[in-house]
């Protein structure tokens, strides 16, 4: 969210609304300005191509490993005692979260007009942030959405036994939503970003998205490499997302150098070869008329 005040200080609300709303929205599509762009964007492929291997791998161990011998420690699904923990597992679900930081945006596109001047820049600033958070947990959970039903996993014990082999693809029932974890996706990847833009968060962010993962395994509503990979979804998704809406992603321009002593323009910056540091009067040289220097007759 940006925009110049010489272009919308004039407008009435309605129409400063509606430049807002557009300049945001081009804030969104428009490619990023950054001059190491292309640089960054093969830097990325390359990041993504390792954590797609990785998750490859973990999840494969996961699925032989861990898998049912996890689920068969849990207190059975249910369990009046845990009503706390279906509590806080709320809190890392993709709704909610998107919900929370689509209605934060709202409310900063219908203030932003009717401000002037520093509040109005500083309301846009948040305005960009909420952006980028949005966009980044966003992608992440519409990646996710799409692999569940692709994948169609069986949630732990549909079915009746611990069975971590247990696959229904493109069923397009919830029970067969269990890979992988929203989440978990969801959590992570509002971790990363809230980290990204607010650096001193991420210790506060990281353990909420832990305990978030933790909750999903102690409610027997997910394998361990279910969490595992909506975890793992996390990095590429949001970054991706966050590329073009992400505040400050540009290089600031470097202040100009001010020129060094001795280099002005003109005789005043000529020093006397006998007198360091006094200027050389104009006029003939002091080797006489051919502009000589003693050095060099």
């Amino acid at each position: 969210m940006a925009g110049s005040p010489a272009v919308i200080e004039s407008k009435n609300y309605l129409s400063r609304f509606g430049t807002l709303a557009w300049l945001s929205l081009a804030q969104i599509v428009r490619t990023p300005s950054h001059s190491r762009r292309a640089e960054a964007a093969r830097r990325a492929a390359r990041h993504i191509l390792w954590i797609s291997a990785g998750l490859g791998v973990a999840i494969v161990v996961l699925m032989y490993a861990l898998d049912a011998w996890e689920i068969a420690q849990m207190p059975k699904r249910g369990t009046p005692s845990l009503w706390w923990v279906r509590i806080l597992t709320d809190f890392g679900k993709d709704e909610y979260v998107l919900s929370v930081l689509a209605v934060l945006l709202i409310l900063v596109a219908v203030a932003s007009p009717a401000l002037r001047g520093i509040q109005r820049s500083l309301l846009l600033g948040l305005g960009t942030r909420l952006q980028f958070l949005f966009l980044a947990v966003a992608v992440p959970v519409l990646v996710t959405e799409i692999l569940k039903w692709i994948v169609g996993r069986g949630r732990p014990f549909v079915g009746g036994e611990a069975n971590a082999f247990n696959f229904s693809h493109f069923a397009g029932n919830p029970a067969y939503y269990s890979f992988p974890s929203g989440h978990a996706t969801a959590a992570f990847a509002l971790a990363f970003a809230v980290s990204a833009v607010w650096p001193k968060a991420r210790v506060a962010m990281a353990v909420y998205a832990l305990i978030i993962a933790a909750t999903r395994l102690v409610l027997v509503a997910h394998h361990p490499s279910d969490v595992v990979a909506g975890a793992l979804i996390r990095p590429p998704a949001a970054v991706r997302a966050g590329r073009r809406g992400r505040p400050g992603a540009g290089r600031a321009a470097r202040p100009a150098r001010p020129p060094r002593r001795g280099k002005a323009s003109g005789c005043a910056g000529r020093r006397s070869p006998g007198r360091p540091g006094h200027p050389m009067p104009p006029g003939p040289s002091p080797s006489g008329a051919s502009g000589a220097s003693p050095g060099r007759r």
